[in-house]
C-alpha cells in the first residue's frame, strides 16, 4: 500500500520550494539593478561595443591575452575629451567566448585639479548610494615609490555574491616636479555569468 505524505510533509515541501523560489527571484532581481551602462547588457557580444565606436568615430583598442585566448578587452575612447552624452574619458569591456561579462568606466580630465576631481568622485559615490544602496569601503593604499606618491581607496556594492559594483580612486603625486593628478574608474562585473560562459565553453 503506498502511503500519501502527511499535511505537515507536504507543508514543509511547499515552503522549502516557496524559499528556493524566493532566493532565486532575489539573486535575478539584483542581477538586472546592477546592468552595465551605455544600453549593454550581460551576455551581450563585441559587435555592439564595436558598432557604437564606429558611429561615433571613437579609437577602439582590442586586447586579447596570449594565456587566456577566449577573452576579448575592448577599449573605447575619444581623439579628446569625453564619450558621447557621458562625463567619461573611457570605457572598456570585457567578453569571456562572446560574452559581456564586465565594463569598467574609466574617469579622466587634464583640464582640473586634483579637488575637482574628488568633487566628482564624492558625486558619483553618493548616486550609487542612493540608486544602489550603502557602498562598502575596501582597503585604502598608500604606495611610494621612484618620486611618485600614490593613493587609492575603493568602495563596493554587492547585493547578491558574484555581482558588484565597484568605485576605485586613483591619485598620483609627483614629488619631484610637485604636481598631482587623479582619475577614478567604475567597474560593473557579474562574476556569476562569467562562470557560465567559462562552464559552456568547457562542455564543447
Amino acid at each position: 500500500m503506498i502511503r500519501t505524505p502527511s499535511k505537515t510533509i507536504r507543508k514543509i515541501c511547499i515552503l522549502t520550494l516557496a524559499c528556493h523560489f524566493f532566493l532565486a527571484a532575489a539573486s535575478l532581481h539584483a542581477q538586472a539593478i546592477i546592468e552595465p551602462p551605455f544600453g549593454l547588457r550581460w551576455g551581450d557580444s563585441p559587435e555592439k561595443l564595436i558598432s557604437w565606436h564606429s558611429k561615433h568615430s571613437l579609437n577602439l583598442n582590442i586586447f586579447i591575452p596570449g594565456d587566456q585566448p577566449g577573452l576579448r578587452i575592448l577599449r573605447i575612447q575619444p581623439k579628446k575629451g569625453f564619450l558621447p552624452d557621458s562625463p567619461a574619458a573611457a570605457v572598456e569591456g570585457k567578453f569571456l567566448n562572446g560574452g559581456l561579462f564586465e565594463v569598467t568606466v574609466h574617469y579622466t580630465d587634464p583640464t582640473v585639479s586634483v579637488r575637482v576631481m574628488e568633487e566628482r568622485f564624492n558625486k558619483l559615490r553618493k548616486q550609487i548610494t542612493q540608486e544602489q544602496g550603502p557602498l562598502l569601503a575596501n582597503q585604502q593604499r598608500k604606495l611610494v615609490e621612484d618620486g611618485f606618491v600614490t593613493r587609492t581607496q575603493s568602495f563596493h556594492r554587492e547585493p547578491v555574491r558574484g555581482v558588484f559594483l565597484l568605485i576605485a580612486w586613483t591619485e598620483v603625486e609627483d614629488l619631484l616636479r610637485k604636481s598631482k593628478e587623479a582619475r577614478f574608474s567604475l567597474i560593473y562585473r557579474n562574476d556569476n555569468f562569467r562562470d557560465e560562459l567559462a562552464k559552456k565553453a568547457e562542455r564543447k
